[in-house]
């Protein structure tokens, strides 16, 4: 990207002072007294009524709703469907979709109205009118993707066009010989430098390179020493567009090229976004870049010598081989220009289409190729995926991008791997995922997602191969109105403001241009290792949220978090290295460098003597190891949240996120651990007293902003509001939500017996004198749908203290090692994640799935997340009352019954598009009420 001060954004911090990145050529002295002033924006805020704000919590507005990401299979849609599904969703509480087209599900068959209406035909094209048309009716957001599956690409990308990469050929070269052999040439492929260097295939050295000139190959001078002939050689990927639509399918086009980028807006983008009329979509979306093995464009040669100033062919022994600090240098070099390629020719090409088809660029900026942290201001809305919280994670490079550059929504796709297989994932599970969203910074949910799926398609219908699924095939459907409400709280809060963070860790991204390699060239990939868990660990648990942040977005605003941390760092950019002088030296930053401090200044010169010297500069703090941090932290600044507790896990897996406001702060935390959690807290506030928000009901509870009872319950989370004048409600309306295991219960009335039990799907009617599982009964063990459970109890008077409907018994269970087949297995939160990148909520509740209660014919509320329990205080009457306990398990007890599904004519038709994920998990799980049932009164705080 430039580095050209003209090109900052207007709106952003800007400084007086501009020193361009140093290159090969260009030696940048760092000075050693510095006395520039520099002035840091102060954000400006409206004022809040914070009685405004808790009714706005109470009804969200529309635009905090989650989105779904909407499938559509073949594309195989009819119209009455479009819109049934639809308004299903607008019942929900969803606020809209994303269009996206993936790999078709069924052979055409006319006779069942199912036809694969292939991509950008008319048929298409005109469902899509439609599903925009109707949808903007319902009130409902619809942004598209540009394409079909990912990444982008398709049959007007030719070969030509194609994503490429480099490819190196080594042949022997004999003692004596004189006369190069020649490779053979793949379709498309050219030779782009040829080398001569001694040894022998996969063991030579790039110290010794003579450059061959083609014309010369005939008459090489003969030498007594074995050589190899080096062939390097613009090649492609041959990558196709992956889970492609009918009539999508082709080569992933080639990111650096403005020309490949080019074809595809204009053969792709524009007859989708035509199809929505005079409203254009909301956004147009590109998905994670997953354009595998990507290095290379055919004027790669031409725009790094323009951008580095120096020949890059000379040197491709060098960047092949690697190993040596001038191979580091040539990579490094080469991971920069191929960033600013994918920044000009990608991002900012496909972001201005966007504004001139007036609509706006949602991407997921992270992967392959290199785009870095700060590539992200080039679009307009950022987005990230993955719950790693505890760990660098593209969502926290997503909503860290959005904190810096002043974007307030941070969008994410959400629950992609949700408790495989693709049924089995429960409103408790979707909770403990969008928590660790909220957590990193995220306040708009994209889920992921609702497919498509005809009523010809029967039940459990159609799915993505590995994905959650949401639309109502899924018994618990029901209380999904409650599940996006709670979404919806959370993610209005969560925009109010400003972002809060402490600590910012700094992306030694010169580093990770360094660490390429042929076939590898991401950035984030190479994050992963740079940035540990062990480090992000030891912030959060300290009481510290962070945010990321990198050397260009320094150098174009500066540091605005109160600790900046460094990880181990070789690489800096001189312009880097003052502007984080400055910060400590004259606006009183604190600097923690993890290890030491960085090595090198990009030019290749020493930065050690910056940090030392009579400079009167202040310097940083060294910090030898992550379990020194926590004490580091502590001394550089006061913690923003405080944990009181002997528990080590507790600091470990209760997590926070601050929103400040002119007048309140704004504290949402949650307990990311499937066990209950008992602990203080006191929060970093200037204001002494303030309310404890129930994100399910709304209701308030006054508290101090020190030694505050913390009380959860596994997967439980809190709002904590913080203001300068506290709000005019008062007193709790009524009694908020505790943790069943600290409460005192005087008052207890037993109803775990004596149940009436009716399954609606099947007329069946049964008793249970003791709470059993559904699938101990042959009959039921197969049952996917609603059961209503029913009985009368007797009150004598109803209980002058609240009254609760509480489900006891729900237990831990120990994470296993979850897969993902498309991506690396890596290291994740055991107590969140099990050790792969999947998601689930490791506990076993005492609902299987969610129930919703109804007292004397009225609704009590719904129960799908610990702790089960209902104030029931306004429903009870005396004497006989009734009470009924609707239950929802998942669709996976009825797709165990089915008989396995022969893809085999959809393979012979269409080829393997997708492979559906951990069939050999598709068996009947425990449903039902397996807990104890309990009226409770007066319950303790």
């Amino acid at each position: 990207m430039s580095r050209n001060p003209q090109s900052e954004p207007s709106n952003m911090p800007r400084f007086p002072y501009f020193l361009p990145r140093a290159n090969n050529h260009l030696t940048t002295k760092i000075a050693t007294t510095i006395t520039l002033t520099v002035t840091l924006s102060t954000p400006l805020f409206s004022q809040v009524s914070i009685d405004n704000l808790k009714q706005n919590f109470q009804n969200p507005p529309a635009d905090a709703k989650p989105m779904m990401r909407w499938w559509w299979f073949g594309t195989a849609v009819e119209k009455p469907e479009i819109l049934r599904e639809l308004k299903q969703m607008q019942a929900d509480g969803i606020g809209g979709v994303e269009l996206a087209f993936v790999y078709p599900q069924v052979v055409d068959d006319p006779s069942k109205g199912l036809i694969n209406h292939p991509f950008l035909s008319p048929e298409m094209l005109d469902n899509v009118r439609y599903a925009q048309s109707e949808a903007r009716k319902l009130g409902l957001r619809v942004d598209v993707t540009l394409g079909s599956g990912w990444p982008y690409g398709g049959p007007a990308t030719t070969l030509e066009e194609a994503a490429t990469r480099l490819r190196t050929v080594e042949i022997p070269f004999p003692a004596n010989a004189t006369i190069l052999p020649q490779p053979d040439l793949a379709e498309g492929e050219s030779i782009i430098s040829i080398s001569l260097v001694n040894g022998e295939p996969k063991h030579w050295d790039a110290a010794t390179t003579q450059t061959i000139i083609p014309s010369e190959i005939s008459s090489i001078n003969a030498s007594t020493t074995p050589r190899t002939a080096l062939f390097f050689i613009a090649s492609h990927t041959r990558q196709q567009v992956k889970r492609a639509a009918v009539g999508s399918e082709g080569y992933v086009l080639d990111p650096f090229s403005h020309q490949a980028v080019a074809t595809h807006l204009k053969t792709v983008g524009e007859p989708l976004v035509k199809a929505f009329g005079p409203t254009p979509p909301y956004a147009v979306f590109s998905d994670s870049l997953e354009a595998y093995g990507a290095d290379w464009t055919p004027n790669l040669p031409e725009e790094f010598h323009k951008r580095r100033g120096y020949d890059l062919l000379p040197h491709l022994p060098e960047l092949v081989a690697g190993g040596t600090p001038a191979a580091e240098k040539i990579r490094h070099d080469w991971g920069q220009t191929l960033t600013e390629l994918v920044d000009e020719n990608y991002l900012t090409q496909i972001n201005n289409w966007a504004i001139e088809h007036h609509t706006k660029f949602r991407s997921q900026t992270y992967g392959e190729p290199a785009v870095t942290l700060s590539s992200q201001h080039l679009v307009t809305l950022p987005e990230g995926e993955g719950p790693r919280w505890r760990e660098f994670s593209t969502l926290r490079w997503a909503s860290s991008a959005n904190h810096l550059f002043g974007n307030k929504i941070t969008s994410a796709e959400t629950f992609t791997w949700l408790h495989s297989p693709v049924f089995r994932a429960t409103p408790l599970d979707m909770k403990a995922e969008a928590d660790l969203h909220f957590l990193i910074g995220v306040n708009q949910i994209i889920g992921h997602g609702w497919p498509y799926s005809p009523p010809q398609a029967g039940e459990p219908g159609w799915s993505l191969y590995a994905a959650a699924v949401f639309n109502d095939n899924n018994p618990w459907h029901p209380v999904m109105p409650d599940v996006t409400r709670y979404i919806q709280r959370i993610s209005y809060l969560l925009r109010q403001g400003e972002p809060a963070n402490q600590v910012a860790i700094l992306l030694p991204t010169d580093d990770a241009w360094a660490h390429f390699s042929p076939g590898k060239v991401t950035v984030t990939g190479e994050m992963t290792h740079l940035i540990t868990p062990a480090l992000m660990s030891a912030i959060l648990s300290a009481g510290y949220n962070v945010d990321f942040i990198d050397a260009d977005t320094i150098n174009r605003q500066g540091i605005h978090y109160p600790i900046l941390v460094i990880p181990p760092t070789d690489r800096i950019p001189a312009e880097t290295l003052q502007r984080i002088l400055r910060y400590s030296s004259i606006n009183r930053g604190k600097v923690l460098c993890l290890g030491h401090t960085p090595l090198h200044v990009t030019d290749g010169a020493l930065a050690s003597f910056v940090w030392s010297g009579p400079h009167q500069l202040i310097p940083p703090t060294i910090v030898p190891n992550e379990s020194a941090l926590i004490e580091a932290l502590h001394t550089a600044s006061a913690p923003d949240f405080s944990l009181h507790t002997k528990s080590s896990v507790a600091r470990d897996q209760i997590g926070f996120i601050r929103r400040r406001l002119p007048n309140a702060d704004i504290y949402f935390v949650a307990n990311a651990s499937n066990h209950p959690i008992q602990a203080t807290a006191t929060f970093a506030t200037v204001y002494p007293s303030g309310e404890q928000w129930d994100p399910d009901t709304g209701v308030s509870l006054s508290i101090s902003s020190t030694d505050v009872d913390l009380n959860l319950a596994p997967y439980e989370s809190r709002i904590f509001v913080f203001a300068k004048t506290g709000s005019q409600s008062g007193r709790p309306t009524s009694t908020p939500r505790t943790d069943s295991t600290n409460t005192s219960h005087p008052g207890i009335i037993d109803l775990s017996k004596n149940w009436e039990l009716h399954f609606l799907d099947t007329n069946k009617t049964e008793t249970q004198p003791t709470l059993t599982d559904w699938t101990a009964n042959p009959d039921t063990k197969f049952y996917s749908g609603e059961a209503v459970y029913t009985r009368d109890f007797t009150l004598t008077a109803v209980p002058t203290k609240p009254v609760s409907l509480e489900i006891e018994g729900g237990t831990p269970t120990t994470p296993q090692p979850l897969a993902q087949p498309d991506r690396p297995v890596g290291v994740r939160n055991p107590l969140v994640t099990g050790t792969g990148p999947g998601m689930r909520a490791w506990y076993d509740p005492p609902i299987r799935e969610a129930a919703i209660v109804y007292i004397n014919g009225q609704r009590a509320g719904s129960l799908w997340h610990p702790p089960y329990r209902l104030d029931v205080t306004h429903l009870l009457k005396p004497g006989q009352n009734h009470i009924e306990i609707r239950v929802y398990n998942t669709a996976i007890n009825a797709w165990a019954a089915l008989p396995p599904h022969d893809y085999k004519p959809l393979i012979e038709k269409f080829g393997d598009r997708f492979q559906m994920q951990d069939l050999d998990k598709v068996k009947p799980v425990p449903s039902g009420i397996l807990g104890q049932i309990h009226l409770v009164t007066e319950i303790s705080q």
